[in-house]
């Protein structure tokens, strides 16, 4: 994905939300969304601490120092430069800041961010960030050759916001998840909000959405009938498809959890208060220049519903 947000290299391709809302900065955005959502998932359980921190409920963490890959990325003359595989404003952690934010009273401003390698195998990250954070946010780069998770277990910082699992997880008793019961805190999420974050998005080159405009419709037909396939092989019962043993209980549980045999929606009007809820977030954390409205990201044509 960073290299088609700096080259450009393909037509259509796969790019994270945050990335695509960072690239309507521009003058001219090289890409147009399709509302549909390949990567989706809750983030409650991405969130880890060190117990030595005094941590004992989310609100604990005001005045802590929280560990995230990135804040925001790097700009050269006004457009955006993702130098790292892994670079450009984490979508994860733009959920996670806005969450702990409204929901449970840790505002951005009262907690120091450090961004950095997750693990020391990670290629170092050299994001410049540029003076247009929010007033009162504090953002440090760790040292070469230092690494958040060796960090985190150290007590260097207090907490670490991520896609992945810091390695210190797994190795010491004393790093752990801000929720245990990340399931449960999620579940309730979702009863109450009908949130299910967005992490990526389809997108097209918009010199070649506004050649072939009808491109989109029948991208977003296709991914379609390629959710129908998708679980059409969840629910296969002669061989498990998956390496669960029980999948069939856990597509039951979410099916019930979240309203219905198809929870994996994609489309404009089912997701327009994801949308909304995220570029809030985006734009209060002072990556958005402005505050888009839902509709300005998606290609004009895309914004009805349709039935395959």
């Amino acid at each position: 994905m960073a290299g088609q947000l700096r080259f450009q290299e393909f037509d259509i391709s796969e790019l994270s939300l945050s990335s695509y809302v960072l690239t309507l900065n521009q003058d001219e955005p090289p890409f147009i969304a399709l509302p549909i959502f390949p990567s989706r998932f809750f983030r409650h359980q991405s969130m880890y601490i060190n117990t030595e921190s005094n941590i004992k409920k989310p609100s604990d963490l005001r005045g802590k120092r929280i560990g995230i890959p990135e804040y925001q990325s790097k700009k050269d003359h006004g457009v955006s430069y993702f130098a790292h595989p892994n670079a450009g404003p984490v979508t994860a952690a733009v959920w996670q800041r806005g969450i702990m934010a409204e929901e449970f009273g840790v505002p951005i401003d009262e907690v120091q961010f450090f961004t950095g390698a997750i693990e020391p195998s990670e290629t170092e990250r050299k994001s410049k960030i540029p003076h247009t954070l929010p007033p009162g946010v504090q953002v440090k780069q760790i040292q070469a050759g230092q690494n958040l998770s060796q960090m985190l277990e150290r007590g260097e910082i207090d907490a670490i916001f991520s896609a992945t699992k810091p390695s210190c997880v797994e190795r010491c008793t004393h790093c752990t998840y801000l929720f245990p019961d990340f399931k449960s805190v999620e579940s309730e999420f979702y009863v109450r909000t009908k949130i299910f974050p967005i992490m990526h998005v389809i997108a097209i080159k918009r010199s070649v959405y506004e050649a072939n405009p009808w491109i989109a419709r029948t991208l977003q037909k296709a991914f379609a009938e390629a959710i129908k396939i998708g679980y059409e092989a969840l629910r296969e019962r002669a061989a498990l498809r998956y390496m669960l043993p029980w999948l069939e209980e856990h597509v039951r549980e979410t099916e019930e959890l979240m309203g219905g045999t198809e929870y994996w929606k994609d489309g404009f009007q089912e997701n327009k208060h994801v949308i909304d809820k995220f570029l809030d977030y985006s734009y209060t954390q002072g990556l958005a220049k402005r505050r888009f409205q839902a509709h300005e990201l998606f290609a004009p044509n895309t914004l009805e519903s349709f039935v395959v």
